[in-house]
């Protein structure tokens, strides 16, 4: 995809694997890629007066999580700063931002039918929740839409928006969590979202930290 934002692609276009070789995680992590999964990428051109292009990651999430709630219901799903969505605390999907020229690739990943075992954290699938895992392309599809339609308030109501929706469907205010931040290890209390989509963390000694980048686990 970013050889092809390259090229000039519209944004709107999608492109899907049925499996990937040389995929890759956050921060340069191997990506396990059994064919029956999504692995999938968009790309969205930036125009002046857009949100900040980083937020893009929630708006991903929230599509996500609108599309999932028609298999899993709303109350199982949850999102974790800034894009992971849980399944009774165990991991579904993977969400990868990158720039390229005047656009953002989105890249989605979703476990259909298969997750990853010894990992750093819990992982799950829909086929391994008792459900039919759908085809692929027919997800791909859909959650085309869903981006699509929640790109569009993003882009038309602004980043409010999607912040309310975000924080709706996250962890409750409050929870503890521990944050893998370029400059180290933070552990704290949730605190919302900032303006930008930055996470709000409070420590013990009652200080609030601003987090733009990291890994979060609840603790």
């Amino acid at each position: 995809m970013a050889a092809l934002a390259r090229d000039g692609v519209a944004e709107g276009t999608w492109l899907r694997a049925d499996r990937q070789e040389g995929g890759r995680g956050r921060q340069g992590r191997a990506w396990v890629s059994p064919p029956g999964n999504l692995y999938a990428s968009t790309l969205v051109r930036r125009m002046a007066g857009d949100p900040p292009a980083p937020s893009l990651a929630l708006v991903a999430a929230v599509a996500l999580d609108a599309l999932l709630q028609g298999w899993l219901g709303a109350d199982r799903l949850m999102i974790k700063w800034p894009n992971d969505l849980l399944v009774d605390g165990a991991k579904i999907s993977g969400i990868l931002l990158e720039g390229v020229d005047d656009a953002v690739v989105v890249g989605i990943g979703v476990n259909l039918a298969h997750h990853p075992a010894n990992i750093d954290r819990l992982a799950t699938s829909l086929a391994a929740l008792g459900l039919s895992a759908p085809d692929p392309g027919d997800f791909a599809e859909e959650l085309a839409a869903s981006f699509a339609a929640w790109l569009a308030r993003w882009r038309g109501e602004g980043l409010g928006v999607v912040l309310a929706r975000w924080q709706a469907r996250a962890h409750p205010v409050g929870t503890a969590l521990s944050v893998r931040a370029p400059e180290g290890v933070l552990d704290g209390l949730y605190d919302g979202l900032d303006g930008t989509g930055a996470l709000r963390l409070k420590t013990a000694d009652g200080r609030l930290h601003l987090v733009h980048a990291g890994d979060v686990f609840l603790l």
